[in-house]
């Protein structure tokens, strides 16, 4: 059990490697030659430019202004200076909002450390429990309700603290929701124009022997929106194409580095070998054989494409169908549309950066049983991912490394090395453990089938989440190995977990403080040194960039990485919402983190990352939900903590808290969240009267025109499809049905069958 000794070694271990890094940064970021690395997204803009291309030689790599050095803590002040309008339109919504996770943190935790260290630190120090007792304790179980005695009255303190907590937790909460829901109606009804109000996605279009996808599409919609239905865009299984397309720039960018390589040095050309990873087979000349299988790639991609445009099984029972107003897509994005609620599904389409095209390709019908698949395989992976985690924090102990390898007690009752193995290595190995699994989430939410970037970070995140909370936080409560923890769970009734938690909480206040301190401190700072990027940045510059565009291309901005950083930040709602009222030692950890990750990711933000895609803060009723789950589990831990403690007048009084708690999600769910989920009818269509007053020769068509195309069509040799796509709109234009119905269109459509303007001369660009 750590000590408070234990646990300033690891404080000042990770304090050292967090200033460590800090300082690092704040040197490197000045160097000339380091400038891509830590300021990508102004280059992305084109609002910065390469101090490497003027001045002295000396100085396109070397910072030589001692100046700079004396102000270079100068990016804290710099990053916390823009203000929020501006973050908005200088990185979109979705950044700002998830800023402001952390800074819904400090408003809620804040006032809760200097409110439990005023109260209940006392009430809980005052106390000779734990001195008295047998029990093996440290100094921090002194400041814990550990040392409080059994049916004592000091009880009604916490109890008090308890709802004290929970209703300032949940009116900060429903302050930032109300925020937030307008913050994100404003964005939506601001004057920029996006393809995706305009369109929506249709699903599952029924089959008709006598008609293609596209044609009935088009007649369904000129029938039963005669009004308002613009265009459409079908949907084709493009995955193959993808595949080739994406083989054939990769073999182009070695081609560029051997073409390179033989450039600085003519004396003998390049060679490889054609087998696995390039370490096997026969050994060829390396610009000879990449040429080659360009040209071969070329002409299998110009194949694919004549295959998916005459081939009717590569065109999916799926469309993107633009609207003429933002009411009209609104309407049909929010409706049935059909008798059959199975058939023409309709929901508003991801903004088109948004598109995970590789899963449109998917049949809806298998959508269920993917998902059943997933769900199996996730449960298993959750629980079993116990087995590893237990054995490391049992040899991370003392007690487990003595009992595995008694001849290390000579080594490991060093004091040093002691506080070391207890205050350090349990945080850091459950880290290391943690570092494939953003990977293995992602794959599954693929699979899954979901058709945006921003859904399937969303869904990886909940999975992330609950995955963190069975290991990283119950795994860990629980005492004993994988096996017993388990067996604790299915071996007693349900009544009598909140107990089997409740006890185990405070003892293992000491361990979540030491991951707070690896992964809330050292690795945040880590986070702003960006030694990846900056590493495979360099390497990169010298052996590939050959012209401005491949230097840019090398840039690795990243993103915010909603998959993994919300959960994390999860985590630590969850351990301050706990511990508030048990141990609340623990909650200055909590703060120091929040407000170090604050200042870090805005400053990254503003300068570094490039968000994919902008789903207009989507994200937040997941986020909303977290937290109450993370204060009905508080609650739930403290009653069944103090059930054990022989307070049987005061403990009943807290049933009243995750009733009350459950109510108040319940209210904002209905409150806020149709803000994240629907689009109002009246924000609709006032925003077509202003845009129709002032744009009144708007060429809403050429603007839509090639939003939804799929970007294989774009990527690759750009004039080619363009005429490609073209073709595949002309063949599909509507002829004279062959179907007896009263649901034909009575002559063909007028829509499609325009000449539509070429891409420079329609598109209106408006960022």
């Amino acid at each position: 059990m750590a000590t408070l000794g234990d646990i300033g070694l690891s404080a000042a271990i990770n304090i050292i490697s967090a200033l460590i890094f800090l300082v690092a940064f704040a040197i490197l970021r000045l160097q000339p030659f380091n400038d891509r690395v830590y300021f990508p997204k102004w280059y992305l803009k084109g609002l910065r430019h390469s101090p490497t291309h003027s001045g002295a030689f000396v100085t396109k790599f070397v910072n030589v202004d001692w100046r700079a050095y004396i102000r270079f803590l100068n990016w804290i002040p710099d990053a916390l200076k823009m203000p929020e309008p501006e973050l908005i339109d200088h990185a979109g919504l979705d950044s700002a909002v998830y800023l402001r996770i952390y800074l819904l943190g400090l408003k809620i935790f804040v006032p809760m450390t200097l409110l439990a260290w005023a109260i209940l630190v006392p009430v809980n120090w005052t106390n000779s429990t734990l001195t008295k007792s047998d029990f093996t304790y440290s100094d921090i179980d002194k400041l814990s309700i550990s040392n409080v005695p059994l049916g004592s009255h000091r009880f009604w303190t916490h109890i008090v603290m308890a709802y004290a907590f929970t209703f300032w937790t949940c009116y900060v909460l429903q302050s930032e929701y109300a925020k937030v829901a307008a913050m994100r109606l404003q964005f939506v009804a601001s004057e920029k124009r996006r393809p995706d109000q305009y369109t929506v996605l249709v699903r599952n279009v029924p089959p008709d022997a006598d008609e293609s996808v596209n044609e009935c599409v088009e007649h369904f919609f000129l029938v039963n929106h005669q009004d308002h239905y613009l265009m459409h865009q079908g949907v084709y299984d493009a995955n193959k194409l993808a595949k080739l397309v994406k083989e054939k720039k990769s073999k182009q960018n070695w081609l560029d580095y051997y073409q390179l390589k033989y450039s600085r040095d003519q004396s003998k050309r390049p060679m490889m070998k054609t087998g696995f990873l390039g370490c096997f087979g026969e050994k060829v000349d390396a610009i000879d054989h990449q040429t080659a299988e360009i040209e071969r790639l070329s002409k299998e991609i110009a194949e694919e494409k004549q295959r998916v445009e005459k081939d009717p099984k590569s065109i999916m029972p799926a469309a993107f169908v633009s609207f003429k107003s933002r009411w009209g897509a609104a309407v049909c994005a929010q409706t049935q549309q059909s008798r059959n609620p199975t058939l023409w599904l309709t929901e508003w389409a991801p903004e088109p950066r948004d598109v995970f095209w590789k899963n449109l390709a998917i049949p809806y019908v298998s959508l269920t049983i993917r998902k059943l698949i997933i769900a199996v395989a996730f449960f298993f992976l959750t629980f079993f991912f116990m087995i590893p985690i237990a054995f490391v924090q049992t040899l991370a102990s003392i007690e487990g490394i003595r009992k595995k390898a008694p001849f290390l007690k000579v080594i490991i009752d060093v004091p040093v090395i002691k506080s070391f193995i207890q205050g350090f290595l349990p945080g850091i190995a459950l880290k290391i453990f943690l570092i494939f699994l953003p990977t293995i989430l992602m794959m599954m939410s693929k699979f899954e089938g979901w058709l945006s970037i921003s859904a399937l970070e969303r869904k990886s995140a909940s999975k992330y989440y609950i995955f963190t909370v069975v290991n990283v936080f119950l795994g860990n409560i629980i005492a004993g190995a994988a096996f017993e923890q388990l067996n604790s769970f299915l071996n007693q009734s349900a009544n009598q977990i909140p107990k089997t938690i409740g006890v185990a909480v405070p003892m293992k206040a000491s361990f979540f403080i030491t991951y707070i301190m690896v992964d809330g401190w050292a690795g945040i700072a880590g986070e702003i040194l960006r030694l990846k990027p900056l590493i495979f940045y360099h390497l990169k510059n010298f052996f590939l960039v050959k012209t401005e565009k491949d230097r840019e291309e090398a840039m690795d901005p990243g993103s915010v990485g909603f998959n993994t950083g919300e959960p994390q930040i999860q985590l630590y709602f969850l351990l301050g919402l706990v511990y508030a009222v048990v141990t609340p030692f623990l909650l200055p950890f909590i703060l120091v983190f929040f407000g170090l990750a604050y200042v870090v990711y805005r400053h990254q933000i503003i300068n570094v990352y490039n968000q994919e895609y902008e789903s207009a803060a989507a994200f937040w009723p997941d986020v909303h939900g977290r937290i109450i789950f993370a204060l009905c589990f508080s609650q739930l831990s403290l009653l069944g903590l103090l059930s054990t403690k022989h307070a049987a007048q005061s403990a009943p009084f807290l049933i009243a808290l995750p009733v009350l708690t459950i109510s108040f999600h319940l209210f904002c769910k209905g409150r806020y969240e149709p803000a994240f989920t629907k689009y109002p009818i009246q924000e609709a269509r006032m925003r077509d009267t202003l845009e129709q007053a002032r744009e009144p020769n708007l060429n809403l068509k050429g603007y839509l025109q090639n939003a939804y195309v799929h970007p294989v069509f774009k990527d690759d040799d750009e004039d080619e499809d363009v005429d490609f796509m073209m073709k595949l709109e002309t063949d599909s234009v509507l002829v004279p049905t062959k179907r007896q119905s009263r649901m034909n269109t009575p002559v063909p459509s007028k829509v499609s069958a325009g000449s539509s303007p070429s891409l420079p001369d329609a598109v209106i660009h408006e960022h």
